[in-house]
């Protein structure tokens, strides 16, 4: 009787371990653009301040507006043939909302309210983005994400409510504590147009971005400054006003211009987290800017400075 052999018992063979990726180190170039980043941004309310010495607030956002479009005019002119024209929508209506109605916004409120307080309730923009992209674009909403939504509320009320303006408003600060709802409004323009370049206008480069939508923006802006106020007439005849408009030039060019391509680089040399990290400075820099120009800020002002980054700080690490 002849017994079948055995089979032959194979073992599979085993597959190389592998080895998990090397943690990313951020290079010393994202670090320096990092803080130039936040330098000037922070940079940004001590020159609205200053334009507004001469400067209507609508004479100051229809200038930002325009010498940012005028800057960036080529790269519009360059790009505008090579977009589809179904986006055009989604250009006009982040340039509107992202930059052409804040810009007025945040000039009219710091009439009346301290650069530094404005510098800090522009961190709000990481709270509005993540409440729109919940509402209108179906984006997670945690419980942390929850809570820190929360405590930027939170931290806004403090700063209005006790903080006030942190210049020349009553002891309390409730004159001019509310015009920081001008700075509220811009930052939830600023969180609509986020989300609508995320998931409108995507692979679109973002010079492009920017240039395109200052091109659409900036006619009317440009129109209106001319036309519509006493801006020729106070270059004409005000003392200062030169000056004023020479800070107001700087301001489009560095912060809309500069700023965006160095951000831009920033995001591709490190992460998005670490590039989104310059939430915290800005209004460090801010703070800093307006302490250096004789603004006075009180423990109400620091404590709703520190309930809002907390805030943000919890929204950005928030799974």
């Amino acid at each position: 009787m002849s017994t079948a052999p055995a089979p032959a018992v194979t073992t599979a063979p085993r597959q190389p371990a592998v080895a998990p990726p090397p943690p990313h180190r951020t290079p010393t170039s994202a670090w320096v653009l990092l803080i130039v980043l936040a330098t000037i941004w922070g940079t940004s309310f001590i020159l609205m301040k200053k334009g507004l010495v001469v400067f209507s607030a609508l004479e100051l956002g229809a200038t930002r507006v325009s010498v940012a479009a005028l800057l960036l005019l080529p790269f519009a002119l360059k790009h505008i043939g090579k977009v589809e024209r179904s986006r055009f929508k989604w250009l006009v209506l982040s340039g509107v909302v992202g930059t052409l109605v804040p810009a007025f916004l945040f000039a009219y409120a710091e009439t009346r309210l301290a650069s530094g307080l404005a510098g800090v309730l522009n961190a709000l923009t990481a709270v509005f983005t993540l409440v729109v992209g919940a509402a209108l674009f179906g984006q997670k909403l945690t419980g942390l994400r929850v809570l820190g939504i929360g405590l930027g509320l939170v931290g806004t009320v403090v700063l209005m409510l006790l903080g006030g303006s942190g210049g020349d408003a009553t002891p309390s600060g409730e004159s001019n504590a509310w015009y920081g709802l001008y700075i509220v409004l811009a930052t939830m323009g600023y969180g609509v147009s986020v989300n609508v370049i995320k998931h409108h206008l995507h692979g679109i480069p973002s010079v492009a971005v920017t240039g395109l939508l200052l091109l659409f923006i900036g006619g009317p802006a440009l129109a209106y400054l001319l036309l519509g106020t006493q801006f020729l007439h106070k270059l004409a005849t005000v003392p200062g006003a030169w000056t004023a408009f020479g800070y107001i030039a700087l301001l489009a060019t560095m912060s809309t211009a500069v700023a965006m391509v160095l951000f831009n680089k920033l995001i591709q040399s490190s992460t998005a987290l670490f590039a989104s990290s310059n939430t915290y400075l800005v209004p460090i820099m801010a703070l800093g800017w307006g302490l250096l120009d004789g603004e006075q800020f009180n423990l109400w002002h620091l404590l709703g400075m520190a309930i809002i980054l907390v805030s943000v700080a919890i929204i950005h690490r928030a799974k």
